[in-house]
């Protein structure tokens, strides 16, 4: 099983909590981060694109880095890890994409791939005059799916024409193309964000499920299954987790209510007022996101325990059919990864 970390681009990581630790984005930071991850050989960095935050009394993600920049500067500091970058599409062209990840791709040797969104937090794109309107939450996967496309075809032959209902080529020239494999990530869980990830990504990601339930996300991988056998395409889940670890169970679980105890309640009133702006997708990640019951860390599935319990628990992970990683968050980043590397992946059968 392959495990990636998902950097902390924003502010304070993933967790909405005035108890939780409080940080500033750097490239230092997540210069160290990336370092620590690949010295102990971890297979994968990812960071997302933010563009307005929650706000609250911790600021939540108020302050964000950009993520195309963010990883090439990553990419010349690193030797073997591989590089992600997503990629707001409302607002760089794919053509402009393409080239963008090209260099990286020189920068990192062939190490570069990209995280494709689609955009689903209107003040994100309407602070800049950038929100196509309402109707994106009905169109959003066909505008992804001409998207995907003109980057594979530049990739692969330097060349674009085509001519959909969103995007015009006009013998569109990318060069030089890619030296690397370029792989495609999109996080979507609806149906239609898995229909398209069974279509054009190589990775599909999706949230774990609960606190200490390791194979609650199964069911997406049978969705994911279920496209997927419809275009014959082998594409792997990836699990967005999050670590809460120490030496014993009991003072994991005490930093974990502690967490809790201090969330940020505006902060989630936010997100839950986003949330709720997509009527369409009844089957969106989004939904997740914002459900009160988990929301001091996104609702993201969360791993609670000593470090021999937290290993026992991925190992279960990867034991669910169709997955092909996990996608890490910790509570406090660059303590978190060096407790990964020497406490817990040793412990790990599947990283064995």
């Amino acid at each position: 099983m392959e495990v990636g970390v998902f950097i902390p681009i924003n502010n304070n990581g993933w967790l909405i909590s005035e108890n939780a630790p409080q940080y500033m984005p750097s490239f230092d930071l997540n210069k160290r981060i990336a370092q620590a991850a690949e010295k102990h050989g971890l297979d994968f960095l990812l960071s997302m694109i933010k563009l307005r935050g929650f706000g609250g009394k911790t600021e939540f993600w108020e302050y964000g880095l950009e993520s195309f920049t963010l990883m090439s500067g990553l990419a010349a500091v690193t030797e073997k890890i591989k590089i992600y970058a997503t990629c707001p599409t409302l607002i760089i062209p794919p053509a402009f994409a393409a080239r963008m990840c090209n260099t990286i791709d020189s920068i990192s040797h062939g190490r570069f791939g990209l995280n494709l969104i689609t955009g689903w937090q209107k003040p994100e794109y309407s602070q800049m005059g950038l929100w196509p309107g309402e109707d994106h939450f009905r169109n959003r996967y066909k505008m992804l799916d001409e998207y995907a496309q003109i980057l594979r075809e530049l990739w692969e032959t330097g060349r674009s024409d085509l001519k959909g209902d969103y995007y015009t080529m006009d013998d569109c020239l990318v060069r030089p193309r890619p030296t690397g494999d370029m792989k495609i990530i999109c996080a979507g869980s609806s149906d239609e964000g898995l229909a398209f990830s069974a279509k054009w990504a190589d990775y599909a990601f999706c949230l774990g499920k609960g606190v200490n339930t390791p194979k609650a996300f199964a069911f997406n991988n049978e969705r994911l299954a279920e496209a997927t056998a419809k275009t014959g395409r082998d594409v792997k889940m990836f699990v967005l987790v999050m670590i809460i670890a120490a030496d014993t169970d009991e003072e994991a679980q005490a930093k974990w209510k502690s967490y809790n105890d201090g969330v940020d309640v505006d902060a989630i009133s936010w997100l839950k007022d986003q949330g709720a702006a997509d009527k369409v997708n009844a089957t969106t990640n989004v939904i997740q996101l914002a459900a009160p019951e988990g929301a001091v860390n996104i609702n993201m599935g969360t791993l609670v325990g000593s470090y021999a319990t937290v290993a026992k628990m991925l190992d279960e992970m990867s034991e669910v059919p169709g997955t092909g990683g996990v996608l890490l968050t910790f509570d406090d980043f660059e303590q978190g990864i060096e407790d990964f590397g020497t406490k817990i992946q040793p412990l790990m059968e599947c990283r064995k």
